[in-house]
């Protein structure tokens, strides 16, 4: 294969049913993780692991998604008139931080079909799959060290993290070996979704992180919908293996679930104790809480 993987494929279309009502009018990946939209942490970490082209995968209702991402001549306008210069940058920054694309997924038909609708976008080359939803804090993005990894397997590559004890169940779960060369890497035998303990093959879970070659595409197009007419990317995967070798990386770094109301706070303490300006106050506030 021998390809750079270019593009990053963002699935955006859910309802986000769990942070209603904030969700009623606001896509779930515009809530903001301190100042920024979620879907911006994954925007950057795909920038800064050398992606060159975003491709949004939204539904109806996800138009503050491309408004962000775009110019805002109003606003703009006013800042600069006012001389508010870093904010102006903010501003222009946002619209200009990336090559953006979208495609409409007209039904949630499942993680799969979202992956497909981008199928023409993609063509015939590596790419990589982010989901908004986990918001991954690691030195290098954990994108990057994926591609590292891809570079030297030219294989699909897994995201995966440890996951101890029953809480194994809330995942999916990687089936395979331990590389020889490489305690991260695992050589994937398959996958099981969210299996009780004592059938867990592993401890390592699925992230929402994936590096996929341009076949799974046929392969998702010729699986079988599961409940509720969806194609899940999971299905997708396994036929993907009869074919060809796929990897499971257990990356460094951390993640939040920011599509879980608990996990969104977590983020949220955690990010914001990191911020320079105000982090140190915020640490003196929560100490202060006495709890």
């Amino acid at each position: 294969m021998n390809k750079k993987v270019r593009k990053a494929v963002f699935p955006a279309g859910g309802l986000g049913t769990r942070f209603l009502p904030a969700t009623k009018v606001i896509p779930k990946e515009m809530l903001a993780l301190v100042d920024k939209p979620i879907i911006q942490y994954g925007v950057e970490e795909a920038l800064a692991s050398g992606i060159e082209h975003i491709i949004f995968v939204t539904g109806r209702g996800k138009g503050a998604m491309e408004d962000h991402f775009d110019y805002s001549f109003e606003l703009d306008h006013t800042l600069e008139r006012r001389g508010k210069n870093e904010i102006l940058e903010v501003s222009r920054g946002i619209a200009s931080m990336a090559r953006i694309s979208y495609v409409r997924q007209k039904e949630p038909l499942g993680l799969g079909h979202a992956v497909l609708c981008a199928k023409e976008l993609v063509g015939d080359e590596p790419f990589a799959v982010i989901l908004p939803d986990d918001v991954i804090d690691a030195n290098p993005p954990c994108l990057k060290q994926m591609i590292k990894v891809f570079n030297e397997k030219q294989g699909s590559i897994i995201a995966t993290m440890a996951v101890d004890g029953p809480a194994i169940s809330a995942y999916g779960c990687l089936a395979g070996s331990v590389d020889k060369k490489n305690p991260r890497i695992y050589n994937c035998t398959g996958m099981v979704e969210k299996p009780k303990l004592e059938k867990a093959p592993s401890n390592q879970a699925i992230i929402g992180r994936y590096i996929l070659t341009p076949r799974v595409f046929d392969l998702l197009e010729k699986t079988t919908p599961g409940a509720g007419g969806e194609i899940q990317l999971t299905d997708g995967i396994l036929a993907l293996l009869k074919k060809e070798k796929v990897y499971g990386y257990n990356f460094k770094g951390k993640r939040f679930d920011a599509g879980d109301k608990f996990g969104m706070l977590q983020a949220t303490v955690e990010f914001a104790l990191k911020r320079p300006e105000f982090g140190e106050k915020f640490r003196e506030y929560l100490k202060g809480l006495g709890i």
